[in-house]
Parts: C-alpha cells; structure tokens; sequence
C-alpha cells in the first residue's frame, strides 16, 4: 500500500542524524539567550538546559549528562573553571568549551589543566561555535588561534589554595573572614597570601591580585 514502509525490503532505512545534546552556563542572561538562540538553529545540535551560575551548571550537566557542556569563566557561586574540573574529577564523559572575553594564556592553561577540550572567544561568528561544537563532540581540541601559540608561555606560580585566598582578597575580604569562609586559621591564611605577594614580586595583597588577575591566574 502506498506511504507505508514495508518491513520486508532489503533496501536499509536512512540512519537518524544524531543530535549533539549541549548545557549551557553564563551569568549574562542577554549573552545566555543568544548563544542558545544560535546553537538551537543548527539541526545537529539541541541545547537541553541552561544556566545562570556555576552551581545551576554543575546540577544541570549531572541531572542531563549532555555530550558537550559550553560555559563562560566568571560565574557566581563556582566559575567555569571550576565545573570544569569537578566535572573531570566526576569523569562525566561531557566535552567542556569555555567561551569568554579572556584573551589570557593563564586561563587557558588553567582551562586544559581542568580538562576542557575547547577555548574560544565571544567575538567568533556564530558557525565558528556551531563547528567547534561538533569538532569536540567528535573528539577533537579548539583552542582559538591568537592563543594556541602562546598556551604554555609563563608558568602561573600560584598554588591552588594561594589562588582562592588571593582571589578573596582581591574582592577586598579581610584575612580573618577569608580565614571563616575557608575554614582556615587567621595565620594560614597570612602566609597563603605572603606567598602569593612574593611570588608574584608585589608590594601587597591588592597588588598581587591585580597581576594574577590580568595573567588569568586568578
């Protein structure tokens, strides 16, 4: 009869394009909307959750497991960064992208050392996402040009716990409530930041914090 498929037929029915599945995480809800709106036009990619800080991420790649997770840096509660390396230690299987605005070869160095097998800017075009999504869902790396040459330039000297105490004192938080938030004594927290100063050959705190962050070591 005709329109109906008969089962019979040696001929082998055309195989279902795969549909990459994609969480996506940004604190810009504007930014947030455009990145879904552009992913969402390829028929080869579904974006099946999205989210607004690092926490909302981490749940969302746990609760849908997608083949590839695309955040941005700076996030409330956990950065980018940091899902990306929860998300290694968990071995998910979810292919990380970070996208930012951060031309810095210490944030990419911190991006590959978490695991991430993309690195792109937000002035791309958008079929430049849309490859890179695929390219990465099938295995492969994509590290934007201006910064694939210079990815292990300067070493970052910083320590993971010096990061987190400098980056809470560059948010101008006192050495007895970094001391509280961290769980830590008034004094560790002293010589975490001593460290870091010396290392970083600043005169104090504020200043040290300055120069990680502008390296992307922070």
């Amino acid at each position: 009869m005709r329109g109906f498929t008969v089962t019979n037929v040696k001929e082998r029915p055309k195989e279902a394009r795969k549909t990459i599945r994609v969480v996506l995480a940004e604190d810009q809800t504007m930014v947030l909307g455009a990145l879904a709106a552009l992913l969402e036009i390829e028929g080869d990619i579904s974006v099946v959750a999205q989210a607004r800080n690092g926490n909302e991420a981490l749940e969302a790649v746990l609760a849908n497991l997608p083949d590839v997770f695309i955040t941005d840096i700076e996030m409330p509660n956990m950065s980018g960064l940091d899902v990306a390396a929860e998300l290694k230690r968990r071995r998910t299987g979810t292919r990380v992208i970070i996208v930012t605005t951060f031309a810095r070869t210490g944030y990419l160095r911190r991006a590959l050392e978490a695991g991430a097998s993309g690195y792109l800017l937000k002035d791309m075009r958008a079929e430049e996402l849309a490859d890179s999504v695929r390219r990465v869902h099938q295995g492969l790396r994509v590290i934007h040009p201006e910064l694939a040459t210079e990815a292990w330039g300067e070493m970052d000297p910083l320590t993971d716990r010096e990061r987190q105490v400098l980056r809470l004192a560059g948010e101008g938080m006192a050495s007895g409530d970094i001391a509280s938030e961290l769980g830590l004594s008034d004094g560790t927290v002293r010589n975490y930041l001593s460290e870091a100063i010396s290392k970083l050959g600043a005169s104090n705190r504020v200043e040290a914090a300055r120069i990680a962050r502008t390296k992307g070591w922070l």
